[in-house]
């Protein structure tokens, strides 16, 4: 029972197995979006950068172009190279507002206002150059000018604009380590709510075997056991609690089945023995009939005293086994007890009286001592009679020759307490007091309902009969009587 209280309901474990299944499903989902948010996270710093760098090129260029107006305007007199320079100028200018709205961090920003300066620098000095070179317009003016553009304002702007590439070409190597870190762990990630699909799916195995499979190979095996008549066979009361507690209920409908069996087997030797019976008291009362008409024929006052003591027992005795025949009728039918007050020490003298031959052939004593019981009890004095009778009966059976055989009485707390106590060699069964027959017999000639007699009498009295193994020998038969 306690197995079934420990053990988790069928619905339970489902529930919880739903529920590990949708966190799985929760963590492959969340894994997926953040592997694909990293991504697309990285794909976004990516292009930026590559803006960037776009950008960049786009000022360079530009710059090389406007380069090329001034040397039209001033050397070729190209009337339209002034309009062309400014419309570049405010092109890279451009590019410059748009290389700020895309520069993230202190270096990108650095480095852009590094490349706008030094290209104001060369917006303010490069005309200048040229004027220069305009005023003096001869070779040497010449070579200074490409000296100073080529080895001062352009080679400081390419200088600048080379860092920044650079810096650039940092990031986006970093980025590429980082789009690969976030690709493996991703998968990794990703291969965690697998790997515990796998082991969700293995233990889900076992669960269903332990706890499912198992249980209810053992109840189908079962029911071919109890099919077959063994209804001894026991099934585990294991695995989920709804099919613990079915096999606990197999288990009972089992035992319930072995006691109407028992029932049954009962029921039908006490309707042999009520065929039986009737007829056997039939045939014993006629003659205990005719014997006690002989006897109350011939009893006459003319007879000397003892003869007529012996044909009063003669009486008596027919008298008692007309009774008993009686009770032993009643034990075929619901008993119907006629409570009374009645001394003890008659009922067991009533008991004893019919055996003394047998206790002198076997040279037993009876020793009683019920001297604590000193008023009259309240019992059916003829049932209790013979109850007594059967066990007294039993106990000298058992008894070797020349022993004792001990009755002690008390009232206790209003319950008399009976003790019968032999010197034999003990029973070899305890007494079953549901059963027809109480054990297998020793007796050549005994019917074995002695006891059951005597369990069906103390039982419509309220009391009870308890057989023990006395030390170092016999038995102890104690009967209880409340009063």
């Amino acid at each position: 029972m306690q197995k079934t209280q420990n053990s988790k309901s069928l619905r339970d474990l489902l529930l919880m197995h739903e529920l590990i299944f949708i966190a799985l499903i929760l963590l492959a989902v969340i894994s997926g979006g953040y592997g694909i948010h990293i991504w697309d996270k990285t794909s976004k710093e990516s292009q930026r950068i590559n803006l960037l760098v776009q950008e960049i090129y786009q000022v360079r260029g530009d710059l090389y172009r406007q380069m090329k107006e001034l040397f039209d305007a001033f050397f070729l007199q190209d009337g339209e190279a002034l309009a062309e320079y400014n419309a570049y100028t405010q092109s890279i200018l451009t590019h410059f507002n748009g290389l700020k709205g895309i520069a993230r961090g202190d270096e990108e920003k650095q480095a852009i206002a590094e490349i706008e300066q030094n290209y104001r620098i060369f917006v303010n000095e490069a005309p200048s150059l040229f004027y220069r070179y305009q005023a003096r317009p001869d070779r040497d003016s010449q070579k200074s000018l490409y000296k100073d553009i080529e080895t001062g304002i352009f080679s400081r702007y390419e200088d600048v604009s080379k860092r920044a590439e650079m810096l650039l070409s940092l990031k986006q190597v970093e980025l590429k380590t980082r789009l690969a870190d976030a690709k493996s762990s991703s998968i990794a990630i990703l291969s965690i709510p697998v790997l515990l699909a796998g082991i969700l799916l293995f233990f889900s195995r076992l669960f269903l075997k332990k706890s499912i499979v198992n249980p209810i190979n053992a109840m189908m095996h079962a029911t071919q056991e109890i099919s077959a008549g063994n209804l001894n066979h026991k099934v585990p009361e294991t695995g989920a609690k709804e099919l613990a507690t079915l096999s606990q209920e197999i288990n009972k409908m089992a035992e319930d089945l072995s006691l109407s069996r028992d029932a049954l087997v009962r029921t039908e030797k006490q309707a042999a023995l009520g065929l039986l019976v009737p007829m056997l008291a039939h045939n014993i009362r006629n003659p205990l009939a005719s014997i006690r008409a002989t006897a109350q024929i011939i009893d006459s006052p003319e007879h000397d005293k003892d003869t007529r003591e012996s044909l009063q027992g003669i009486m008596n005795t027919v008298d008692r086994l007309e009774r008993w025949t009686g009770a032993l009728l009643a034990y075929l039918n619901p008993i119907k007890p006629q409570l009374s007050p009645a001394k003890l020490s008659n009922i067991i003298q009533g008991a004893t009286g019919p055996l003394v031959q047998k206790l002198a052939e076997k040279n037993i004593q009876i020793v009683t001592d019920i001297s604590d019981v000193k008023s009259a009890i309240l019992t059916d004095e003829h049932l209790l009679e013979q109850v007594l009778y059967n066990l007294i009966l039993n106990a000298i059976e058992a008894s070797p020759k020349q022993s004792s055989i001990y009755i002690n009485a008390s009232l206790f707390n209003h319950v008399l307490e009976m003790t019968i106590r032999d010197e034999g060699s003990g029973m070899p069964f305890v007494p079953d007091p549901h059963a027809l027959s109480p054990g297998p017999t020793t007796k050549r000639f005994g019917t074995g309902l002695g006891i059951p007699f005597a369990f069906k009498v103390c039982e419509v009295l309220n009391g009870q009969v308890e057989f023990m193994t006395a030390q170092p020998v016999g038995t102890i038969i104690k009967i209880n009587l409340p009063q």
